[in-house]
């Protein structure tokens, strides 16, 4: 509600909207380095010495000693998050013409035992709301707006991350060129935001955000193991049956599919 009153969307916006746990501190680490590359150089770069949380605010969750007056501050375009479903966002935001993009794939990780926080989520309570009706207010936005909205896999996202970094520049309207091309910006882009860097980097393991009433994440807590099908490790193959069916039924007829 606060963020209703209070969130001002501008038409030069990029607002990356993702369920918690899918990626959503890569995708932040791509679209700031994407989207900021002729500022900094891959060797000097801000990423080598902060959090990519910190680089890319969330709207709904104020930073450390902010209000949600600091996001009228930042200077456009502005280079936003939420993981907020497009329903609760002010109804301005769609209606401004913001440019979004959207990443997906089963929440995994909870502070409750798997099997309860796996029928909770089987039943529609996630923090978020339910995982399908986030997928899909965003996929029909994307249908509708395809020049406005992108919506991408993770899975996609980590089978080709070089064409996906070429996919998001020419998406947030900043193409690589051909210079760029042929001295292997992507290849750059991809190596410096990849998990096993990120990882690496002192800042991602010490510290941590501060979002008040006291709640602390820390930074080495943004990083799980960024691969595609730990799934298996932690679920039984009824519980995985299970979810394909009620996803399938979810999505049924929306032409969405994992």
């Amino acid at each position: 509600m606060l963020l209703q009153d209070t969130f001002k969307p501008r038409k030069e916006d990029i607002i990356l909207a993702t369920q918690p746990k899918c990626g959503t501190t890569w995708l932040k680490a791509l679209a700031f380095t994407i989207t900021n590359r002729s500022r900094y150089s891959f060797s000097e770069h801000p990423l080598i010495t902060t959090n990519p949380q910190y680089l890319v605010p969330f709207i709904e969750i104020p930073d450390p000693g902010r209000d949600h007056t600091y996001l009228e501050t930042i200077p456009s375009p502005r280079l936003l998050s939420t993981h907020l479903p497009l329903s609760m966002l002010p109804p301005e935001t769609s209606l401004r013409g913001c440019r979004w993009h959207f990443e997906n794939k089963i929440v995994k990780g909870s502070n409750i035992e798997l099997d309860k926080a796996f029928d909770m989520f089987c039943e529609g309570f996630s923090p978020s709301g339910p995982f399908w009706n986030h997928c899909l207010e965003y996929w029909k936005e994307s249908l509708a707006r395809p020049n406005e909205v992108l919506f991408l896999k993770y899975e996609e996202l980590k089978s080709h991350p070089e064409q996906v970094v070429r996919q998001l520049a020419e998406f947030l309207g900043v193409p690589l060129t051909a210079e760029e091309e042929s001295s292997g910006v992507a290849e750059e882009v991809v190596k410096l935001c990849s998990f096993e860097n990120l990882t690496s980097l002192t800042v991602n393991q010490t510290g941590g955000v501060d979002h008040g009433n006291k709640i602390f994440v820390e930074n080495s807590v943004f990083f799980r193991k960024g691969k595609v099908g730990d799934w298996a490790n932690h679920m039984s193959v009824e519980m995985a049956e299970k979810l394909d069916r009620v996803i399938e039924e979810k999505l049924k007829g929306s032409g969405l599919s994992f």
